[in-house]
């Protein structure tokens, strides 16, 4: 089969491999569409890797095309998508339903080979079967919306409560995207990029503030404090402005990961313990049973028409394209949610 390998840091080669054989337990997945995250970027450009050779991709979805002997939850020719996480299900953590933080587990497109190639053999706990009003094209931006999910759900959040959401990148887009499905009430958006403040808006953001135009926490005394704030960026004065702009009793959650040393103010930190403020972190996106009700969650609003992410995907490349849309998400000029590569030849256009 025809893969695109990361065989070296910053190098990408088509190359013909084996096509992987299902066990057992396992399926053989004709991928039609794979995403590309940020972590794939740091994979890419930083060498964050467990080895080398690796195929990239986590972000997909695809068709059955092969089923081991004891599979039956799904069957050749299904429209599936795929939760990349494998865990170890003897961890303690698995068996409590978070697993995530189990202290051993597998990754498709990190530490086993992923989707930028033309089939994945995978666990068949790890598909779900789409509807028929989900395209593949769709189906491939499911990932990232559950993490959007699994965020959201860390924190009891009442209907109508107003949300900052701080990054509009995709993880922040998708955040909004969800508290809109979930029935929050007014959400605003913080970037320092005004292109991206027009996507949130456009999608469905309430308002928006350019941090480096507008003091949010200025802004939020004037305008309302949140009653919950989300921060996706993993910048450091971001994470430290979320607390700085929540109300009292107020709700923070943790999504972006650090991008550096977060540094709180003493005056800042001594508003945690003043105000009784609910602080709490979001990892991944999975509970029990496996792979979790954020899977389903994720499918039903795309189905159901509560969220639309086809205006995410800004454009489509193919495996022959090798790091182009790498090198465009990598470009600062360049403000698109999510580039996809279409594996699979007969899946049609994406539409927009």
């Amino acid at each position: 089969m025809k893969a695109l390998v990361l065989e070296a840091n910053q190098s990408f080669t088509i190359k013909d491999i084996e096509t992987p054989v299902p066990k057992e337990d396992e399926a053989l997945i004709k991928v039609a569409y794979c995403g590309i995250c940020g972590s794939d970027l740091a994979r890419y450009f930083d060498g964050k890797v467990h080895n080398y050779p690796i195929v990239l991709g986590h972000e997909f979805s695809g068709t059955v095309e092969a089923i081991g002997a004891s599979v039956d939850s799904v069957a050749v020719g299904d429209r599936v998508v795929v939760a990349p996480l494998l865990p170890n299900k003897d961890d303690p953590f698995m068996q409590k339903g978070s697993p995530a933080l189990s202290s051993s587990y597998s990754f498709l497109g990190s530490r086993e080979n992923g989707a930028m190639a033309e089939y994945v053999v995978v666990k068949a706990e790890n598909l779900l079967v789409l509807p028929e009003t989900v395209t593949l094209a769709e189906a491939a931006l499911i990932e990232p919306l559950t993490v959007a999910i699994h965020g959201i759900e860390r924190i009891v959040l009442p209907a109508g409560e107003h949300v900052y959401v701080l990054g509009a990148g995709t993880i922040g887009i998708m955040t909004i995207l969800a508290l809109k499905a979930r029935g929050a009430g007014k959400v605003t958006a913080i970037d320092i990029n005004d292109e991206k403040l027009a996507f949130a808006k456009k999608i469905g953001a309430d308002d928006t503030i350019n941090s480096l135009k507008e003091d949010p926490v200025s802004y939020a005394s004037k305008h309302g404090k949140p009653g919950a704030v989300i921060e996706t960026a993993g910048v450091p004065s971001a994470q430290e402005q979320a607390v700085a702009l929540v109300e009292k009793k107020g709700k923070i959650v943790f999504v972006g990961t650090a991008s550096g040393d977060v540094t709180f103010p003493a005056a800042t930190f001594e508003k945690i313990l003043r105000e009784e403020l609910e602080i709490t972190g979001s990892w991944m996106s999975y509970s029990g049973p496996f792979p979790g009700y954020e899977w389903q969650a994720a499918i039903d609003y795309i189905a159901s028409g509560k969220i639309d992410v086809k205006p995410l995907i800004h454009d489509v490349f193919k495996l022959e394209d090798g790091d182009k849309p790498f090198q465009a998400m990598k470009d600062p000029d360049n403000h698109s949610i999510k580039l996809l590569y279409q594996i699979a030849e007969n899946e049609g256009q994406v539409g927009k």
